[in-house]
């Protein structure tokens, strides 16, 4: 049975990277239709009640400067922010902020009803409509089908999903939701490659049973700070919720070890599947035996509600040991628990079958994004699914795919090792991931993508004039700081001297002084005549003549990556007939296929030499072919 209305693209799954897909690919002038098994949980944040941290927030950032709708989100639904790592260099600061987490869907809910082209459905996808090599459409378990010219699979943790607490297991999503059970043999039917993965979700508790006199405070910023890069500053408000940190104590540990035969995941263990950067309680404990605690964070979940998420206390242990647990930690001695922790195992898609766009090989038409591709955390899934929704669009649109690479964006590092190098384990962004993250700031996530994002239709033409007005201001007064010349006198020494630096010796550039690690440009103004600054680009200013010597060494990497990236492998290539390559090399680069000679580079068991074999095949190629193959 088909649905009358034909759409362009079709989006499964209505989590953080099905909402940023469908938004792009609507806004990008196609028809869209969102799919989510129940409405009610639009952008639902199944985990923690937080957007950004160190990396997770350049992602945002990015998504944002791309005409994304997260950064925007976040910031209506704030609860709480703050600047993280303001001792390090600006390389690493993030920006996080807990999120009031029901008005974060409805916020996310209302953006997607009110934009043009998108139709909303609820519906359970339970199989792909592919005929001829390309998708065609996706029926459901009602036995309708959608037909559309592409369709972004954005299916989170739902694929055959089990919870486990305890002794206890049974087939569900997060928050009781239905697990979809049948699509993942849909994609098995299509040859695609699967596995398992797990995580963990902690307790929360009620506020209202919490001594908080008994915790160190954690308040948000007294500074305006927003994720968006053009924010609404109705959106500020000094009134925001504290986060509170208490500690695991000997008595914790002790009940935790006591009870590990009960650990679910423990006795039946998945290698490789638990995610490595947010381990449970119990492999906290028996890991790091010699800890006598663990830092454990009370995070407040909506302005309305008196709940409080516990970070860092992830378990799938019983709910009476859970309680048990709870009651050791300080301030928590008489703590009612409102809903236990779990853990989830599910299906994902190795993402070594994805192509940089985040189309699936194999079939055309057909993208994937999120945790369905071996990540986790809202912010990773959010970048793919702008990804995918843009790649979708241009699909169907017939032009080239969109895609960042390595040098250009956090979200270029994310896609890059997933297609490259695969996962073992849940993929969780780090700042060193990114090689050239000196380049890849949070604070110039607009001065790198906002120009994409408009070329894209994603910007509006009012934010890509306002975003134009601040570049031109940087880049004019950078000029004019080099241009100017300040020359040793009386008086500059004095003003110097005031301000707790050393006199000039011979003339310099405004630009030179600036550099000086106790030199801000409003001390510059005390100096010479410079005009004011909006805050955001006297911040670019500074950064970018203080740190000038270290990015011209990274753009000097970059250019050499660059040229490894425009050596391009043929698609039809046979790595088994090229003399040369180790017999690994071989192996992994008819797996891997990849795009370019730099894309092959970065394939585990690739050597250097390997490398040196493919870049004078494709020499012999240029040359016109002869010997290429031997």
């Amino acid at each position: 049975m088909f649905y009358p209305k034909e759409y362009d693209v079709i989006v499964v799954g209505a989590g953080h990277a099905g909402c940023e897909a469908a938004l792009a690919a609507a806004r990008m002038g196609l028809q869209t239709l969102l799919l989510t098994m129940n409405l009610e949980y639009i952008a639902q944040m199944a985990c923690n009640p937080s957007i950004g941290g160190p990396a997770k927030g350049h992602l945002v950032r990015e998504v944002d400067a791309l005409g994304g709708e997260m950064g925007r989100n976040t910031d209506r639904s704030r609860l709480q922010i703050r600047l993280l790592n303001t001792a390090k260099g600006p390389a690493v600061r993030a920006l996080r902020a807990q999120v009031d987490k029901y008005r974060y869907q409805w916020e996310m809910r209302k953006v997607l009803e009110g934009q043009e082209g998108l139709d909303l459905r609820q519906a359970q996808v339970d199989a792909l409509v592919v005929e001829g090599g390309g998708v065609k459409g996706v029926t459901t378990n009602t036995g309708i089908t959608y037909r559309g010219k592409a369709v972004v699979l954005a299916t989170g943790v739902y694929l055959r999903a089990e919870i486990f607490l305890g002794e206890l297991k049974y087939a569900s999503g997060p928050s009781g939701q239905l697990a979809a059970k049948k699509l993942s043999q849909s994609l098995l039917d299509l040859g695609f490659q699967m596995g398992r993965f797990r995580t963990t979700s902690p307790p929360r508790v009620a506020g209202d049973t919490i001594d908080f006199a008994r915790m160190k405070e954690q308040p948000g910023s007294s500074e305006p700070l927003f994720f968006s890069l053009d924010p609404d500053p109705l959106s500020w408000s000094q009134e925001q919720l504290s986060c509170w940190l208490t500690h695991t104590t000997e008595e914790t540990h002790a009940i935790i070890r006591e009870n590990l035969h009960r650990s679910p995941f423990r006795l039946q263990p998945l290698p490789g599947a638990e995610p490595r950067y947010c381990p449970t309680i119990e492999d906290k404990v028996t890991r790091f035996a010699d800890r006598p605690s663990h830092q454990i964070f009370l995070e407040p979940e909506g302005w309305d509600t008196k709940e409080y998420y516990i970070m860092g206390l992830f378990t799938s242990m019983p709910e009476d040991v859970q309680i048990k647990i709870l009651r050791t930690l300080p301030g928590l001695e008489q703590v009612e628990m409102t809903r236990p922790g779990y853990g989830i195992e599910y299906d994902y898609l190795h993402p070594d079958q994805l192509e940089p766009s985040l189309k699936i090989k194999g079939i055309d038409g057909l993208y994937a994004a999120g945790q369905i591709n071996g990540t986790s955390g809202y912010e990773e899934a959010a970048a793919q699914g702008l990804i995918a929704g843009i790649n979708a669009a241009l699909y169907v649109q017939g032009r080239e795919p969109f895609i960042l690479d390595r040098s250009e964006a956090y979200i270029g590092v994310l896609i890059d090792d997933l297609v490259v190098k695969g996962v073992r384990e849940p993929y969780r962004m780090l700042t060193s991931r990114a090689e050239y993250r000196l380049l890849l700031r949070m604070d110039n996530a607009d001065l790198r993508l906002t120009e994409k994002g408009y070329q894209l239709g994603l910007i509006s033409q009012e934010r890509y004039e306002k975003f134009s007005r601040k570049r031109d201001a940087i880049f004019r007064t950078i000029e004019e700081l080099k241009n100017k010349q300040i020359t040793p006198n009386a008086r500059v020494d004095a003003s110097l001297a005031e301000m707790g630096s050393v006199p000039l010796r011979h003339s310099m550039s405004l630009a030179e002084l600036l550099r000086r690690p106790d030199m801000t440009y409003e001390k510059l103004q005390q100096l010479a005549e410079l005009p004011d600054l909006a805050p955001e680009v006297q911040e670019q200013v500074e950064i970018q003549i203080k740190y000038e010597g270290y990015i011209a060494k990274q753009e000097e990497q970059v250019d050499r990556f660059r040229r490894l990236e425009k050596r391009l492998l043929p698609r039809d290539i046979d790595y088994h007939q090229i003399p040369g390559l180790s017999r690994e090399g071989r192996e992994k680069l008819a797996l891997f296929r990849p795009r370019s000679v730099g894309q092959a580079s970065r394939i585990s068991g690739i050597t250097p030499a390997d490398i040196s074999v493919l870049l004078v095949y494709l020499e012999k190629l240029r040359r016109g072919g002869a010997g290429a193959n031997g």
